[in-house]
């Protein structure tokens, strides 16, 4: 059975100084990367499939790289409360652990509408994003029957009041939120078109990449003439 020393040297010889800077330019600690495109992640997960204690190790190690390949391998069911808790405060200053890795765990676990909520209340600009994307992700996958209508027309209203006082990769989420509501909540659908018109082009500010913040009125608009407004994913990840 590979070893966690094992794994890490893999990575480290997979990372690449060219993939640590477009890392390092899109928010992530360069001093927490080795450099490891996702694609080499996707081969290497492949031979630790289903290896749950090898995953958290990963996790633990605080590498990025590291930490995301555990996202793919982790099963967030099977996580506890008290480790997502523990994991979304040590992806701080990890964009694509916060944002991508935490939540798509989160969402499985059986907690993961208590954790939401209680990390868009967080201080922690990071842990806060955390929270939004975790919510995002839980409209995207439950049937609207199952989803709480009131609180999310509730948490719709709290944006434009809020958004332009949060952090940046706060604002970033809360848009992104507007958008999961659109796209993925049907009985929600008008109440998310007229926040996105409010919110109009959103401002924030990417870095040195030429990443651009999507518009909801028209990336909404898009998923409407596609006809698939209120279809469901199985999975966050990709």
């Amino acid at each position: 059975m590979p070893t966690i020393s094992a794994i890490m040297s893999e990575l480290r010889k997979k990372g690449k100084e060219q993939t640590r800077k477009i890392y390092a330019r899109h928010g992530m600690d360069p001093e927490r990367l080795y450099g490891v495109s996702v694609a080499d992640m996707k081969v290497i997960a492949k031979t630790i499939s289903g290896d749950q204690a090898l995953a958290c190790e990963l996790y633990e190690t605080g590498i990025m790289d590291a930490m995301y390949l555990a996202g793919m391998v982790a099963d967030g069911s099977r996580l506890s409360k008290a480790q997502l808790n523990r994991w979304a405060k040590s992806a701080v200053g990890l964009q694509m652990i916060s944002e991508y890795t935490v939540p798509w765990l989160a969402v499985e676990n059986a907690s993961a509408h208590e954790l939401a909520l209680g990390w868009m209340k967080a201080k922690d600009d990071a842990v806060a994003a955390c929270g939004w994307c975790t919510y995002a992700g839980l409209l995207s996958m439950k049937a609207d029957e199952d989803l709480d209508l009131k609180e999310i027309e509730a948490l719709l209203g709290r944006v434009p009041k809020e958004i332009g006082s949060v952090p940046n990769r706060v604002k970033y989420t809360m848009n992104y939120f507007v958008i999961a509501v659109g796209s993925y909540v049907k009985p929600l659908l008008s109440q998310a078109k007229a926040i996105a018109k409010q919110l109009g082009t959103v401002k924030v500010d990417m870095g040195e990449t030429e990443c651009k913040v999507p518009v909801a009125t028209a990336y909404i608009e898009k998923i409407e003439k596609m006809g698939r407004v209120g279809k469901k994913r199985k999975t966050l990840r990709c």
